[in-house]
Formats: C-alpha cells, sequence, structure tokens
C-alpha cells in the first residue's frame, strides 16, 4: 500500500493536480493509478472520446433522473437513495471513482440559474435529502463531491465575488446542510466553491476548510476545487484544499515543489494532500467489480416513479384533475412534445432516451388526446417551422374550445436558466401567457403544467382551476405527468421553495446580486419561507404546500424525549377514496426567544403512505442540535432551553397539529467585566445575589411633586441595561469601585 513517505517531493506534488479535465495524474513507478470523476448530481455525464480542454464534448448516454429541483419535491430520503444507488451503478460501469454531486446550497433567491441542481430554501431539507443522494451513490463504491462548499448561492460574478454573510445565517442557513451530510454520509470528497466568503477565497480558508470542515465536523475525506476554482495554489494547499482540478499543465506543481524548497511551504503540508489523495485512490479501487451493460429500460422505469413522486399539484379547484380516459382533451404547448427535462451546464445528461408528454398521453386518451402547439420555443421544432405567433395561438384556441379540458404545457426555456448566469425576473414568457389567456377564455376547465427549473411567477394563478408544477423531471417526465394528470400516481410532490407574489417580495431583494465583487446577506437569517412569515407577506403558495387527489386528517401530537432529540408522533388518516401518500412536516419556535427567531422554522418531516381510509403512525424526530442557534458571543451552537412550541402541517401555513415541550437549554456562562450590565450581573449564580442586595434599598427617581417616574418594575427594567461599573457613586448604592471588580473577579474564579 503506497504511502505519501514512499514518494518523492515531485510526485506528492503531482497527486495534488489533475492530469487531465476529468482524471488524476497515475505514478507508474509505485502502481499508482489515474481516477476519472465526472460531473453528476442526478445522472452520470462522463465525456465520450479523450478529455478535451474544457470537458464539454458529448457524454456517453445515461439515465437523466429529476435533477434536484424535482426530486426535492418528493421529501423522500428512500427515494432519493434509491437514485443514487442507480447513479452509482451506472458510474461503476463507467470505472468513473467520484460523481461530482450533490449540491445543496440553499436557494437565497429565485434568480440563481443554478437552482435547478439545488433542493430547497431549508437547510433541514437540504441537509437530509443531500444526505441520502451521498449514501445512495457511495453504496455502490462510487464516491461523492458534496458542492459548493460554501455559500455559493449565484451564478452572476461567481468566480470573484465575496458572499457576505453574518455569522448566525452562515451557521444557521448555509453551513448546516453541510454539516449534515458530513456527519450523516461521510462523502468522499467535498468541493470547493469559486466565490469568496466575507472576502477570503473558499479555495484558500483555512477557517473553512480545516478548522469547520474537518476539525468541527470530523471530515475525513478530500477536499478538490470547483474547476477553475483555485486563485493562489500554495495558499490554497496550506488552507486544507488537496486536488485542484482540471489540469494545470504541471505549472502549479512545480509552484509546491518551488515552495517546499524554498521553505516558504512545509513538506508535511503536502504529505497530508498526497496522503489524502492516495485514500480516495485506495477507495475507488476497493470497488468491486460492476458487470454491464447497463440496464437502461429498469433504471428508466425508476427515473419514471420518482419523476412522478417530484409532481407538485398547486391547485385543483372542482376535482378537475384526475383526468378520465374518455375525456376529450386539449394538450396545448411546445413542452408536451419537446420537453424540457434538465437544466443546461455542467450537468446536461445524455440521456438513454426521452419522453414526451403528448405521446404518453395519447397512450391513455388515444383520439380524444389533440394537440396544438401554441408557441415555438427557441431552437426547437416548432420554431423552425416559421409559422407566425397569431397562427399558433388561434390554432391552440381552436383546439381548446371543442375540448372539455385544454391542457397547457408552459415553461421556461433553457435560454432563461443555465448554469453561468442568473435569470434577470421570474417571469414565464410573455408570448407563453398570451396563449394561456387566449384558451382560457376560449375554454375555462384549463389546467397548467408547468416546465422550469426555478420559481415563477403565477399571475393566473386564481383564473384557472388546476396548476401542476412539474419542475424538470428527468428523462421519463413525459410519462410520469401523464401517470399524474390521468390518476394511475397521486401526486404527493410539495414545495421546497415558496412561489412568491412578485420578486420584489423576495427577501434577497435589492442584496442580488450585489455590486463591486461583493453581495451582501442583508436578509439575515429571513430566507425564504422564514421571510414571508416574519412579515407577514402574502404568497402565491407556500414553502411545503401540495394537494393530492385525497384528503388527509391529523390527529393531537405528542413529544417525548429519546437519546436527548425530541420525538415527535401522530396519527394521519386517509379520508378519501384514492391511496395516497402524505408529507408530514414539524416546525419549531420558541416564544420570547433571547435571540432573534423566524415564526416557525422546518426541524423535521416524513412522507408516509397511507391507503384509503387507513390510519398510520407517524413519527418524526426533531434533534436537538437542529434546534441550536449560533451564540455569537461563545461562537459555539447553543440550545436555548424554555417551552418550545411545535406546529405539525401540511405545510409552513397549514398547521393541523401542535404541542408544547419544556426543553433544558445549555449552559452559557459568560466571563463578567465593569461592562457587563447588571442585568447580566444579577443573572450570575455568585454575584446577582450580592448585586441584588445592594440595589435592593435604591430610591425611585421622583419628579419635582415627589411621584414616582418609574411604575412597577420600571426602574428594574432601566437598570437592567446599565453598566455594573458605572454606578459607581450613584447616590444610595454604597458601592466602590475596588468592590466591584472584587465582586466580578471572584464569581469569574467560580465560573
Amino acid at each position: 500500500m503506497t504511502e505519501a513517505s514512499d514518494l518523492t517531493l515531485e510526485e506528492k506534488a503531482s497527486l495534488t493536480s489533475g492530469a487531465d479535465f476529468w482524471t488524476t495524474k497515475a505514478i507508474e513507478r509505485l502502481g499508482v493509478p489515474s481516477i476519472m470523476v465526472t460531473d453528476g448530481p442526478h445522472g452520470l455525464r462522463k465525456q465520450a472520446g479523450a478529455s478535451d480542454h474544457l470537458g464539454i464534448a458529448d457524454s456517453v448516454p445515461a439515465t437523466c433522473f429529476p435533477p434536484a429541483v424535482g426530486i426535492g419535491s418528493s421529501f423522500d430520503p428512500e427515494l432519493i437513495e434509491r437514485v443514487g444507488a442507480a447513479i452509482g451503478v451506472e458510474a461503476a460501469i463507467e470505472d468513473v471513482a467520484v460523481v461530482l454531486g450533490p449540491g445543496i446550497n440553499i436557494k437565497r433567491s429565485p434568480l440563481c440559474g443554478r437552482n435547478f441542481e439545488y433542493f430547497s430554501e431549508d437547510p433541514i431539507v437540504s441537509g437530509v435529502l443531500g444526505a441520502a443522494s451521498v449514501r445512495g451513490i457511495q453504496s455502490q463504491g462510487v464516491g461523492t463531491s458534496l458542492k459548493h462548499f460554501a455559500a455559493n448561492n449565484q451564478e452572476h460574478d461567481r468566480m470573484r465575488s465575496s458572499s457576505d454573510v453574518d455569522p448566525r445565517p452562515l451557521r444557521e442557513i448555509y453551513l448546516r446542510g453541510f454539516e449534515r451530510v458530513v456527519k450523516d454520509a461521510a462523502p468522499w470528497t467535498v468541493m470547493c466553491s469559486y466565490n469568496k466568503l466575507n472576502g477570503v477565497w473558499t479555495s484558500e480558508d483555512p477557517w473553512l476548510l480545516t478548522s469547520v470542515l474537518r476539525d468541527e465536523w470530523g471530515f475525513d475525506g478530500l477536499v478538490v476545487s470547483d474547476w477553475g476554482a483555485v486563485n493562489d495554489r500554495i495558499a490554497g494547499i496550506a488552507a486544507g484544499l488537496d486536488l485542484e482540478m482540471p489540469a494545470s499543465g504541471g505549472r502549479t506543481d512545480a509552484q509546491l515543489v518551488a515552495a517546499v524548497q524554498a521553505g516558504e511551504l512545509d513538506e508535511k503540508v503536502l504529505d497530508v494532500a498526497a496522503s489524502r489523495a492516495l485514500q480516495l485512490v485506495r477507495r475507488a479501487r476497493e470497488r468491486p467489480a460492476v458487470a454491464g451493460p447497463l440496464d437502461a429500460d429498469a433504471h428508466h422505469t425508476l427515473a419514471r416513479e420518482a419523476a412522478g413522486r417530484s409532481i407538485v399539484l398547486l391547485k385543483n379547484e372542482g376535482g378537475i384533475l384526475p383526468l378520465v380516459p374518455s375525456q376529450k382533451v386539449a394538450v396545448i404547448g411546445a413542452f408536451a412534445t419537446e420537453p424540457r427535462f434538465q437544466g443546461a451546464g455542467s450537468s446536461l445528461i445524455n440521456p438513454t432516451r426521452v419522453d414526451a408528454a403528448l405521446d404518453a398521453l395519447r397512450e391513455v386518451g388515444g383520439d380524444a388526446v389533440s394537440y396544438a402547439p401554441g408557441f415555438a420555443v427557441k431552437g426547437g421544432a416548432i420554431a423552425a417551422s416559421g409559422r407566425s405567433a397569431d397562427d399558433l395561438r388561434d390554432e391552440a384556441v381552436a383546439a381548446a374550445s371543442t375540448a372539455e379540458v385544454a391542457v397547457v404545457f408552459l415553461g421556461l426555456p433553457a435560454s432563461q436558466e443555465s448554469e453561468g448566469f442568473d435569470r434577470e425576473h421570474i417571469d414565464l414568457p410573455a408570448e407563453q401567457l398570451a396563449v394561456l389567456d387566449a384558451v382560457v377564455a376560449a375554454n375555462p376547465n384549463t389546467v397548467v403544467v408547468l416546465s422550469n427549473g426555478g420559481v415563477v411567477a403565477l399571475p393566473f394563478a386564481d383564473r384557472v382551476p388546476a396548476i401542476v408544477e412539474t419542475w424538470l423531471l428527468g428523462q421519463a417526465g413525459g410519462g410520469a405527468v401523464a401517470d399524474v394528470l390521468y390518476g394511475a400516481v397521486n401526486p404527493s410532490g410539495k414545495l421546497t421553495e415558496t412561489v412568491p407574489v412578485r420578486l420584489e417580495d423576495n427577501p434577497s431583494y435589492g442584496n442580488f446580486p450585489g455590486e463591486f465583487g461583493h453581495v451582501r446577506y442583508g436578509e439575515g437569517l429571513l430566507v425564504g419561507y422564514r421571510w414571508y412569515d416574519a412579515k407577514d407577506l402574502q404568497v402565491t403558495y407556500p414553502f411545503g404546500h401540495g394537494l393530492s387527489y385525497t384528503t388527509f386528517a391529523y390527529g393531537d401530537a405528542t413529544a417525548s424525549v429519546r437519546d436527548g432529540d425530541i420525538v415527535v408522533t401522530l396519527q394521519v388518516t386517509n379520508t378519501g377514496d384514492r391511496d395516497g401518500r402524505e408529507i408530514v412536516q414539524a416546525y419549531t419556535s420558541l416564544p420570547g426567544s433571547l435571540v432573534q427567531r423566524a415564526p416557525r422554522e422546518l426541524k423535521a418531516f416524513a412522507s408516509v403512505a397511507v391507503a384509503a381510509g387507513e390510519t398510520v403512525p407517524v413519527e418524526l424526530v426533531i434533534r436537538r442540535e437542529d434546534l441550536a442557534y449560533w451564540d455569537v458571543r461563545v461562537e459555539r451552537f447553543v440550545v436555548e432551553g424554555g417551552e418550545y412550541v411545535i406546529e405539525i402541517g401540511a405545510s409552513s401555513r397549514d398547521i393541523r397539529s401542535s404541542v408544547t415541550f419544556a426543553l433544558e437549554g445549555d449552559a452559557v456562562r459568560l466571563p463578567l467585566d465593569m461592562n457587563s450590565s447588571i442585568g447580566e450581573v444579577m443573572a450570575h449564580p455568585v454575584a446577582g445575589p450580592v448585586v441584588q442586595q445592594a440595589l435592593a434599598g435604591l430610591a425611585e427617581p421622583q419628579d419635582a411633586a415627589g411621584a414616582s417616574m418609574m411604575e412597577g418594575d420600571g426602574m428594574e427594567k432601566m437598570m437592567a441595561s446599565f453598566p455594573i461599573g458605572r454606578i459607581v457613586g450613584f447616590p444610595g448604592i454604597p458601592v466602590t469601585r475596588e468592590q466591584i471588580e472584587q465582586l466580578i473577579a471572584g464569581a469569574n474564579a467560580q465560573g
């Protein structure tokens, strides 16, 4: 087994950068092979043929599963783990050592062009689902690369801008999901992001890559750069960046060698990075041989199941859905035949096949299903036909007017959302909205089916009876849409992000995408639904919302402690006549908290299958550590004691049951000094009684007529924030500065 001590200085340095775009360097002298890493995360993007200098050549066929924006709406770790295992199998067949994913960055703004690769605006959802993906892929002996670490929440100027985030939101919102995945699933690698974090490149931030990631969280794998993220290789390796990708042509290897020889870099630092690279190679070589070829049909079936579970039924007024096969249905919209099923950029998969919704709908409805494109999508077949927008709209109106139900497919073209740039607005294309308006006028029984990688405004939400959010569903999405529309699959997906009424309501508005290389995270802790709830803003659809073709009733919740965590139990009953699946959500709050908190925060969830008419028990485990806030005074997570309110809901704004639970908090004892407030001193177990006695005889201030200027506990409230060292010399307080100093010293000595 090769160790770093077996390597020459030059060989050590060689292991810390790529051989080309996708592979690491081999050391033939010692039998250390090169290994391959490839893009993911919702399928394998292994480049066909030799690695080109940009890594954007054609890739081998692979199953395109629903991207995170879609499958995240399943809220189902078990499903995501199964999809991850399938991706791991495909990677193993192709002899890929590491799949570059999952991405779990927070959806801070709906404008982020890469939101389709991320799970949620909530860190618990991102962490739980990200861990499931890692477990699934790595169960096949293939590594993962958790990305993008950290605070990479936009594409604009992503390779230079600084994400300026205060300590509490950084820890509680933007790092919490990463911590969950690292501790729960142990990814083989973590990928640092392009951006700076509070002015420091993440690729050379020892606090982020070593103090937090390794020392606090216990990460024992390899840190790899995002492709082209390295700013200063010597500073990076000293900070904990082990592998630079892609290849630098030997340039940065030579820099490391020269730095060691000049005494500017301790060779032990290089030893550590080389050891981690060797460990990654060993892990890859330990994978058992996997026999091919790929069972493409089985994986497509899984992709269809996952897509069906990803669909969110936003509205279903009058029970217009599910459709009946005998109904005359007009399918309108180019996306029905030219599906938008994945995002653009580095995660672009070459699918083994692609299902179109129109074909799948006709398999059920036959000749009762008509079609009119309605509009053209740039680069699509309809656009190439040269037909005018007026002709396409008139044809759509004619089809809708003779149908019982019109199903209109709307969405965002790939040109409007992609890795590399952010969106400018959240509106659907005007020509699509014009077609919808005309169709609704011709046939009010209109169902809207959306295809989009990021949130879109829904100005028509109160004018159509049904809206189906399909996000991006992968290669089997067309079949899954037909399954849901015709009721073969009961929709169960729920929103992992809020749908705002307008962009201006979003918490990042005014602080996105920043200016002059800095973006200020001015909304602090109030990201996503936390903001909308705290500001009591109207939303189009709230976080966690999603309907079913059946209904569910929630029983009374109870709470208890198990191994330090809070366990919430309740009964959920399917009160309808269809089997279904409900996503039960647990939110917490702490009235009277010492620190700022959102009105409610998601802390646990469960996806539960419930047959028609049946009642099932549901258990939600709220980890004690997830209740903690980041205390900036002591720079650690602290659980505040008190009466927590636990709300069980079908969404963040559909609370069905609640229970209070008293929790003992963590002790936080700050050293006292002369500027400690009287309130802080009085709360101290040693100093408090002494000060209480000294202040007991303090007379309340009076006005000229002799009346008290303080009522009730007004004096106590006023003095609570008064620095203890400044009461010296106050009338009626017989205490000297020396006595206060002695009191403080004694209190600090006793803890």
